[in-house]
């Protein structure tokens, strides 16, 4: 297997988004400025790359258990245009970790992007754990752009668990995520956002459950700080017995904007479903409390939002 060299800005994006301070064994796809760089398999993953578009189709073979997938994207040249498509086909009783993640290094001038596209098939009582991370950094005053696009179709009693966070550098995100959940399946949707400056993100779930006892459990926590403006939109749709609870906490501060929008649908009498919003700056009692163990109002206040986000 060929070497794979990383500079200094290519180990640092992959610390930041995937928590690897090397190339990782086992299953893995890297792909750095737009183009794949290493792919490798292991005997119940395979990853096969598109032939009609970038991107790539990952095969998880059933009864597969412990065995974790790295898909990172590190992008270091400014202007660059990523648009990457990956299919997952998670097999019946696997149980199996991704780890996703794009960190972006924008030293220039023009604006970089990557879109990933994401769609996961699970298989009858699949378990998957997903996890990414999007990260920005850089001197230069181009953008950085990250616009994700997921699709889930769950099986009967399979078993979803999708952890984002975007805590730095993402000057404009709009997350779009659409899942059809079947019966008895489940979907854990937790994300955590902060954004600064003029940044821009924006949140879009739609969610249809569709199966019998079918669940979805949706948390999103994010703080909006300085010019910074967030859209968090939710569309669950009760189409049986079912469960459904989504909850948006958001802290603002400075001039930061967090708008909520919610929409749920019974369109059947056993459809159980909850949204709840929170949205306000920092209590001045939890600074306080703070305060008289020593802290500053500063520290104080970066120990709540830690807290917050954790």
């Amino acid at each position: 297997m060929d070497k794979v060299v990383l500079d200094k800005f290519d180990s640092a994006l992959l610390k930041a988004v995937a928590d690897l301070d090397n190339m990782p064994t086992g299953a893995f796809s890297l792909r750095r400025n737009g183009q794949p760089v290493k792919v490798n398999i292991t005997p119940n993953i395979n990853i096969i790359p598109k032939k009609d578009k970038p991107g790539i189709d990952i095969y998880v073979r059933a009864d597969t258990k412990g065995e974790t997938v790295h898909i990172p994207v590190v992008i270091t040249e400014s202007g660059i245009n990523d648009v990457v498509y990956n299919d997952f086909y998670i097999g019946k009783n696997a149980d199996v970790i991704i780890n996703a993640g794009c960190g972006i290094h924008n030293d220039g001038c023009n604006d970089t992007h990557h879109n990933g596209i994401h769609r996961f098939f699970l298989d009858e009582g699949s378990k998957v754990l997903y996890v990414e991370k999007h990260y920005g950094e850089g001197d230069g005053s181009g953008k950085r752009v990250l616009d994700p696009v997921t699709e889930v179709h769950m099986g009967k009693n399979s078993s979803c668990e999708m952890r984002t966070t975007q805590i730095k550098g993402v000057d404009s995100t709009i997350r779009t995520t659409n899942a059809v959940i079947g019966d008895g399946a489940s979907l854990v949707i937790t994300e955590k956002i902060m954004t600064h400056g003029d940044q821009l993100a924006e949140t879009n779930f739609k969610v249809d459950l569709d199966g019998f006892d079918s669940k979805v459990q949706v948390t999103s926590r994010s703080i909006a700080t300085e010019n910074s403006t967030q859209k968090f939109v939710s569309n669950v749709n009760g189409n049986n017995q079912c469960f459904g609870h989504v909850e948006c906490d958001a802290i603002i501060k400075d001039h930061g904007k967090v708008i909520s929008i919610p929409e749920i649908t019974a369109n059947c009498v056993d459809a159980n479903l909850i949204h709840e919003a929170a949205i306000g700056k920092i209590a001045g009692e939890q600074i306080i409390k703070l305060m008289t163990i020593g802290l500053t109002e500063s520290e104080a206040e970066s120990e709540i939002i830690n807290g917050f986000l954790k």
